[in-house]
């Protein structure tokens, strides 16, 4: 269950800055497994707003496979900055702001086991004019590194797959160009804040428990392996983040239960 005043975060922000004429767009950051998914559909529920993902605008395979032979092979991985598409970001953003209380805005959505966008003919969509757009994003509101702290690889997986650091440079230069004129255009940002960076593996290891059915004790230790590797994708943009990385209005520090921290 959502705590409620992360709920009151939302409203609050989402109230501050509507008008009659304008829909507040609020974006809300977390790293993976912080609950920021689940926070911003029930807020959307309750608020009668939109609700997309930064997870539902993934570049297709096609073009990702293109960024893979071009770039730097990492860029097959989907997560990190330059693998979204960033313009149909802002089209749905555009059709959605320009909503009557009649219309039928289309949602994009991503098929993560065929790891390609979904047909258009599956996007749920959005009847008549939202309060308020809700945008969740590991990233949104992420802050470019200076160059001095990209020379060195921060883990195993950037030390042997990115030893000239061509990937993560790349991502950097992502999040000082078009990341950082997209996210200019929000309202506001909510950044729920890990209470460690050893955080996010246990919650994204129950994540997956869960997808299994396991109670979290009972996931696999390959599995967990396998998650500690592919989290290191975005280990260096988190990292940043839970240091102050982060252009955020409201920050809540959680607890391992993911619930507001009261010191």
């Amino acid at each position: 269950m959502i705590d409620a005043r992360l709920l009151d975060a939302v409203g609050s922000l989402a109230a501050a800055h509507a008008r009659p004429d304008h829909i507040p767009l609020i974006g809300i950051a977390g790293a993976q497994g912080s609950g920021k998914t689940t926070l911003a559909r029930d807020a959307a529920a309750r608020l009668g707003a939109a609700h997309l993902s930064l997870d539902d605008v993934y570049l297709t395979k096609a073009k990702r496979q293109a960024l893979a032979r071009d770039v730097h092979p990492l860029f097959a991985v989907r997560g990190p900055p330059g693998t979204h598409d960033l313009d149909l970001l802002e089209r749905t953003l555009a059709s959605l702001s320009a909503a009557k209380t009649d219309s039928r805005s289309p949602l994009p959505a991503f098929d993560k086991l065929a790891d390609d966008r979904a047909p258009r003919t599956d996007w749920p969509v959005f009847a008549g004019r939202p309060a308020a757009m809700l945008v969740d994003g590991w990233c949104l509101g992420a802050t470019p590194q200076a160059e001095a702290e990209l020379v060195a690889p921060i883990n195993a997986l950037e030390a042997e797959q990115d030893g000239e650091g061509r990937w993560r440079r790349a991502a950097n230069a992502a999040l000082a160009g078009p990341y950082a004129e997209v996210f200019a255009r929000f309202d506001a940002m909510l950044f729920l804040k890990a209470p460690s960076f050893d955080a996010v593996l246990d919650w994204r290891c129950e994540q997956e428990a869960g997808l299994m059915g396991l109670p979290p004790a009972e996931l696999p230790p390959a599995r967990r392996v396998e998650l500690a590797v592919f989290i290191q994708h975005f280990e260096r943009i988190t990292r940043h983040m839970l240091a102050g990385g982060v252009r955020a209005d409201i920050t809540i520090t959680l607890d391992r239960q993911r619930r507001p921290f009261s010191p």
